[in-house]
């Protein structure tokens, strides 16, 4: 037993240290090159990976602080409850009353989720029917499916039609940012509306409301790091001379 403590402590200090680790970093804290020793470690411990970055991070059960949603990001990537990006689209679909628009859950998850849906579709584990020129994604169940139906064209109906085109469209824009770029965008449109803005724009965008208002106050301090804004290796690419050759 001890020995077995003994393996696996520079792998518990890690996690203890960062929370959200990659393969290459546990990889160096064991001394390994190999995938296969680094899981064979992992499988005594309980863990689980993102459900963004195509799976690349890890963490323990413990370390996790899941909201009221089964979420928890760290170090930028976003871990779920229920594990894997299928079943956590698939569980906040069929728990949603109203269900979801695909640009609504890439605001909640916060990754793209086109493809998932796509697939949760064709495997009959969500249905999904048009609604405008939008497709309308639901339970399978048929009664809970009804149910959301009814709910989302009365969401629909109440709403000022133009008020909706600008929240979707927010919400699509905001897909396409990385972290730092949507509480910044966030705190924008919060100072566009004024009092109420920062929890109105938290419930559009299922952010936290101090993260909006974070975003909001480092815009009107003017405490933007502008050179962490454009991602890296974005931008024009650098212009070289060409030299004539002779």
């Amino acid at each position: 037993m001890n020995t077995i403590r003994y393996a696996l402590q520079p792998l518990q200090d890690l996690f203890q240290r960062l929370k959200a680790v990659t393969m290459p970093e546990m990889k160096a804290a064991l001394g390994t090159e190999v995938d296969q020793t680094v899981f064979r470690k992992l499988t005594q411990l309980s863990y689980r990976s993102s459900y963004s970055h195509r799976g690349g991070f890890y963490t323990l059960d413990s370390l996790a602080r899941f909201n009221e949603e089964g979420l928890w990001s760290c170090r930028g990537a976003w871990f779920s409850r229920q594990g894997t990006l299928l079943a956590t689209a698939q569980s906040l679909v069929a728990e949603a009353s109203a269900g979801y628009f695909a640009h609504e859950l890439d605001v909640r998850l916060h990754v793209s989720v086109k493809d998932a849906l796509r697939q949760l579709v064709q495997e009959g584990r969500l249905d999904r029917q048009p609604l405008g020129p939008l497709y309308l994604y639901t339970a399978a169940d048929r009664v809970r499916r009804q149910e959301q139906w009814a709910c989302r064209q009365a969401q629909v109906q109440a709403r000022d039609p133009q008020e909706e085109q600008v929240r979707a469209a927010i919400a699509l824009f905001y897909s396409l940012l990385d972290e730092p770029q949507r509480r910044l965008y966030a705190g924008l449109e919060s100072v566009k509306r004024g009092h109420g803005g920062d929890r109105q724009m938290a419930q559009w965008l299922g952010l936290d409301v101090e993260t909006v208002a974070r975003g909001r106050r480092e815009l009107l301090a003017g405490e933007v790091e502008r050179e962490r804004i454009r991602r890296v290796g974005g931008g024009r690419p650098r212009a070289e001379k060409k030299r004539r050759t002779s």
